[in-house]
């Protein structure tokens, strides 16, 4: 099969997987892992396209069935690392937000997002680590770090956004933050 063919066949088979599979993902988990498994089940797709049987469906089941297991394989692993290093090495104790009074919108944003989100803004910005290496510390692949990383800056900048507003900030409106 060449290139073309190839592609082809995918952007035929691709639109009646996404739904049912993205359906199928939401029912089983938040919907940022589904998104994430829903991305990780294509790309097995498009690797594997020879191996689709002709009503693909089911084997796209059985493929995000897998890669979400490795999902929740991955995410208990990374609570039981991150119990084993604060009980090892646990933080030490501050008096108060690290940059001074300038940070409290930042605490707040980051406190309100998930955890997770959270803690992959802190390796990237605080940590100043890259996709592959944030990738690494999660045991994620560097493209789900890449798509995780992209929607928490949003939803950081969305959380400052609530916060300017219900602080008055009349001269951020309309200027996005990046």
């Amino acid at each position: 099969m060449d290139a073309e063919s190839r592609r082809a066949r995918f952007e035929a088979l691709a639109p009646g997987l996404v739904e049912p599979l993205r359906r199928f993902l939401a029912r089983r988990t938040d919907a940022a892992t589904a998104d994430d498994v829903l991305s990780e089940t294509l790309l097995v797709c498009w690797r594997r396209l020879e191996d689709l049987p002709e009503d693909p469906l089911p084997w796209a089941y059985a493929v995000a069935r897998h890669a979400l297991a490795n999902a929740e394989r991955s995410a208990r692993r990374q609570r039981r690392v991150a119990g084993k290093v604060a009980a090892l090495d646990p933080p030490a104790t501050t008096t108060g937000p690290v940059g001074g009074e300038a940070d409290l919108p930042l605490e707040e944003a980051l406190a309100a997002l998930r955890a997770e989100d959270a803690e992959l803004l802190r390796l990237w910005a605080w940590e100043q680590l890259g996709p592959g290496e944030i990738a690494t510390v999660l045991g994620l692949t560097p493209n789900a770090v890449s798509i995780r990383l992209h929607r928490a800056r949003q939803k950081l900048r969305d959380e400052l956004r609530k916060i300017d507003a219900a602080a008055g900030h009349e001269g951020t409106r309309g200027r996005s933050r990046s």
